[in-house]
């Protein structure tokens, strides 16, 4: 895919990647991007360019995740990580409300969160993705989740193209990648050569052209649009993996008493992993907590998995006891009943769950296989 000339795009090198760092700051945001740290690369605040895997990559497939040096001193030659954007726009634990007593009447706190707006710096484009669809589950349905909303409505995306794919990405297939199309206020391709090294900048938003206008740039040239162009394509012959999602929702709805269930269950560990490392999973739960005077009350709202057993707890027993119906409970949501609930796939082909189970449970691997058998038993 072409970078579009719809957009504005310009050109910048490092040193104006770190003025834009600086700009990001001053305009009050608090800043998160890539570093490495514990042998990952994970989403933290940084302050420049120097806090950037600068030189690192990653190798990930089944069940490995493993840092390597490159050879060249790229800032974004990497792969998604165990982190995604969703812990810090739907934090993993947030109090939803407090009661005070206050004589005798209580008093609800407002909990709505305050904090600096957020800038996120080197959004894939299957993340940004992700976004869009936590948006229609936390903003656009009938009840929606303030806490969310505030924090997104806030926030400055910067995202990155990639240049080259993971082990386990398989974007491409659910076309949401490897090229961000929109979602973004600026839009980085990293382009190395032994000339130079620079960023192709698109333009997404007037909040992002206001920031490249106060920093040091230059047109984009015929060439550098072909460059990144190009490394945007090398991304998209490199995806690990591949998916067919032509008439996979009725396909699994079709097989909800396959044996392969049972399959996957003997080797799942029901860990959660998987939707833990997944940046469109959303299940919560909630704990009341109260203070030893009596004098407050708090109610948590914590991440959960549908692979915990107590998850599909009602009165009187589980929903979901065994393992097989928990995975097929996923997987079936994810790719077949999100579509009617949501009205898009809950899978943006990040890899993340495959790269993070323990035992290398392939999500793409199951659902060719199930594709494979469809209505059989052998």
């Amino acid at each position: 895919m072409r970078q579009t000339k719809d957009k504005p795009c310009v050109v910048i090198d490092a040193s104006g990647l770190d003025e834009l760092i600086k700009k990001v700051e001053q305009a009050g945001y608090r800043l998160i991007g890539p570093t490495v740290r514990d042998g990952a690369i994970v989403y933290d605040d940084i302050g420049s360019t120097s806090d950037l895997p600068d030189g690192w990559t990653d190798e990930q497939s089944p069940g490995q995740y493993r840092l390597q040096r490159r050879d060249d001193g790229a800032l974004f030659g990497y792969n998604v990580g165990p982190h995604t954007w969703k812990r810090h726009l739907f934090p993993p634990r947030e109090k939803v409300w407090q009661l005070t007593v206050r004589g005798e009447r209580f008093e609800n706190s407002d909990t709505t969160p305050s904090e600096r707006p957020m800038a996120f710096l080197g959004v894939r484009a299957c993340e940004i993705a992700a976004m869009q669809v936590q948006d229609r589950v936390f903003i656009e349905q009938d009840y929606r989740n303030e806490g969310y909303t505030a924090r997104r409505k806030s926030s400055l995306i910067i995202a990155v193209n990639c240049g080259e794919a993971g082990g386990t990405c398989f974007c491409d297939s659910m076309q949401t990648g490897p090229k961000a199309a929109d979602g973004f206020d600026l839009s980085l391709t990293e382009l190395l050569s032994e000339t130079g090294h620079t960023f192709l900048v698109e333009v997404g938003t007037p909040r992002g052209e206001e920031l490249v206008a106060e920093i040091p740039h230059q047109p984009a040239s015929e060439r550098d649009r072909e460059d990144a162009d190009r490394a945007i394509d090398n991304a998209r012959q490199q995806m690990g993996r591949s998916l067919e999602t032509d008439g996979l929702p009725a396909l699994i709805a079709r097989n909800l008493e396959h044996p392969i269930w049972e399959e996957v269950a003997s080797r799942c560990l029901s860990c959660a992993n998987c939707t833990l490392v997944c940046p469109t999973c959303f299940c919560s739960s909630f704990e009341d907590t109260s203070g030893l005077a009596g004098e407050i009350a708090e109610r948590w709202r914590q991440w959960d998995s549908c692979f915990n057993g107590d998850f599909s707890y009602v009165h009187g027993g589980r929903v979901r006891s065994s393992t097989a119906s928990r995975y097929r409970q996923w997987m079936s949501h994810k790719l077949s009943t999100w579509h009617d609930q949501f009205g898009s796939s809950g899978c943006v082909g990040c890899g993340r769950c495959i790269t993070w189970c323990p035992t290398g449970i392939d999500l793409t691997a199951e659902a060719a296989a199930l594709r494979e058998r469809d209505g059989g038993v052998a």
